[in-house]
């Protein structure tokens, strides 16, 4: 059968050196987390100017480091509590090895949940309302994320004939798979981000407090336990209940509360 050739791309978006035995790179998933950081705040502070304002520009500039914290921070331990919690106990330390990878998009979800709470009481202003504009930008950086599983070859999808299969070279089996990481950039990242977008340049939209969040958390919701269905499961969980896998169960509370968002959001 014939299947579409991985594309050879290495680990380091760049590298500098060596010199004087000394060298520096920068990989492609770090590439990512720094590109969906930047563009997200650009757009946020935007987002938040707009009427009803959620927050002023020097605001969401602030926000910028409290952001970065809660996703690295809540990515990190998301992964470990969620997906590998006996082996970090047996090995604490390797908890703090983030450069050995490991980070959970449902964790990271928390931790600029946890964010957003500390840093909206802190400067006065309205959960919902700032956390509405923040939702929009999330997008890019799940885009930009998937897109660096790809290049890294991980994460792939379940064995496939389809004509655009693809086999990795980290596959221990080198069977044609889906590429599963294209599959959620679409969703996660194109998809979601347009509609997410198209309603918030409506006031109206902007005005109902909630909303947006609680249609990202549905569009997220429904995108990745979608997306699951075409991508292995992590070989050290398989499948779980009801042959669910565990980021189509995270995915199921993301569902709950985004609807009641939606029912209740309301003009204020």
């Amino acid at each position: 059968m014939l299947v579409i050739p991985f594309p050879a791309i290495g680990p380091n978006a760049f590298e500098i050196g060596p010199i004087a035995g000394f060298s520096f790179a920068i990989r492609w998933y770090a590439l990512a987390y720094i590109v969906g950081i930047l563009a997200g705040w650009q757009l946020g502070k935007r987002l938040c100017a707009r009427a009803p304002a959620a927050a002023t520009p020097e605001q969401a500039d602030d926000f910028v480091t409290w952001v970065t914290l809660g996703i690295v921070l809540g990515g990190r331990l998301g992964y470990v509590l969620f997906y590998r919690p006996s082996y970090y106990l047996a090995q604490p330390l390797e908890a703090l090895a983030i450069w050995h990878g490991g980070m959970s998009f449902h964790g990271g979800l928390l931790g600029v949940i946890a964010a957003i709470v500390l840093f909206v009481r802190a400067n006065r202003l309205d959960l919902l309302r700032f956390a509405d504009r923040v939702a929009v930008v999330v997008p890019i950086g799940l885009f930009l994320g998937r897109c660096a599983n790809f290049i890294n070859g991980e994460l792939w999808g379940r064995p496939s004939n389809v004509a655009w299969a693809m086999v990795f070279p980290s596959d221990p089996q080198q069977l044609p798979r889906h590429p599963s990481q294209l599959y959620q950039a679409g969703l996660e990242g194109v998809v979601l981000f347009t509609v997410l977008m198209l309603l918030a340049r409506s006031e109206r939209v902007r005005a109902r407090r909630g909303l947006l969040c609680g249609v990202f958390l549905v569009g997220y919701g429904l995108a990745r336990i979608s997306g699951e269905f075409f991508r292995e499961p992590d070989s050290f969980l398989g499948f779980l209940a009801f042959g669910a896998t565990m980021g189509q169960l995270l995915s199921v509370p993301m569902l709950a509360v985004g609807l009641w968002l939606i029912l209740r959001s309301r003009p204020r």
